[in-house]
């Protein structure tokens, strides 16, 4: 279930001109710039001196983010799980089971992760390498808290105000783009193939829930979650009239597949051909491309005839 916890820019290099600066030294092509920010700069319990420069994200959506906020420059190493954006510097590390020694031997002046496994957090403070923590979202005020929070680490508080405002400006006009009806959809949401779903309290519910989607798992979740275990016969009780699939890659789940599952040939969703195929990465994580993940959600949405 770690799948669970539950829009990239280019990064250009600075590059000075020619003209000498007081003391006759120049800053080196490629290096970024902290001359708009003062450091020492403090975000909750991390202090920086000087702005990093060599970053190690343990995380995919971290590094998503500190390349959206343009800091891919300074950017050393990330790890195996951080396939996006295709240029970040991938190694063997994990963020799963995260080694000290392995990622100190990258010799990090800041290393950002999202989960403080085997105590990682702790041993890395000990070997005096700052750690910022960016846990999973439960909101998407969490995400937009998270790049600010970032961009002042970085150096980048302009470009991450910019990210920020992008996002939400983005996500206010998809919203706005889909029409109300008088009989909301409903949807099944499905974390794998066991039927793991989630609920409209989760970061991704609480989004498609702002495109005036009906969550049928909410009355599921007993035990307050967020991410319950439906049952077969639930799901084709409740007959929605969207599913979306966040486990295409991880477990070759597809609308073919599901049309394939006993009982479920006559579901709307499977009829009126509405089961969405997500990609699994932008699914599970929370940063820029949370996004792009609402905007397939409201296409598929646009696509349902009125009631």
């Amino acid at each position: 279930m770690l799948r669970r916890a539950a829009a990239t820019f280019a990064v250009a290099a600075l590059a000075f001109g020619a003209a000498a600066c007081a003391d006759d030294k120049e800053t080196p092509t490629g290096t970024p710039t902290s001359a708009a920010v003062a450091y020492p700069v403090t975000v909750g319990t991390v202090t920086l001196d000087a702005q990093p420069q060599k970053i190690v994200s343990l995380s995919p959506t971290t590094t998503e983010m500190l390349f959206a906020i343009d800091a891919g420059k300074q950017v050393v190493a990330v790890d195996d799980q951080s396939n996006h954006p295709t240029g970040a510097p991938k190694t063997d590390l994990s963020g799963y089971q995260p080694n000290a020694e392995a990622i100190a031997a990258k010799n990090p002046d800041l290393v950002v992760l999202s989960n403080d496994t085997n105590n990682i957090v702790s041993q890395l403070t000990t070997l005096k390498i700052p750690v910022y923590v960016a846990p999973a979202a439960a909101t998407i005020d969490d995400t937009y808290k998270q790049l600010t929070e970032l961009g002042t680490l970085t150096g980048h508080p302009t470009e991450a105000a910019a990210e920020v405002q992008r996002m939400k400006d983005q996500i206010a006009k998809i919203i706005t783009s889909v029409p109300k009806r008088a009989t909301p959809l409903t949807y099944y949401y499905e974390l794998d193939p066991t039927f793991y779903s989630l609920t409209s309290k989760t970061f991704v519910g609480s989004l498609f829930a702002q495109l005036g989607l009906t969550n049928i798992a909410d009355g599921a979740d007993a035990k307050g979650t967020g991410y319950p275990q439906l049952t077969a016969e639930a799901i084709i009780k409740a007959n929605p009239d969207l599913i979306f699939l966040a486990d295409t890659k991880c477990c070759g789940q597809s609308p073919e597949t599901v049309a394939r599952r006993a009982g479920w040939a006559d579901l709307t969703a499977v009829t009126k051909n509405q089961v969405v195929a997500l990609d699994d990465d932008i699914a599970s994580r929370w940063g820029p491309r949370v996004v792009d993940l609402l905007q397939t959600a409201a296409d598929a949405v646009a696509k349902v005839p009125a009631n």
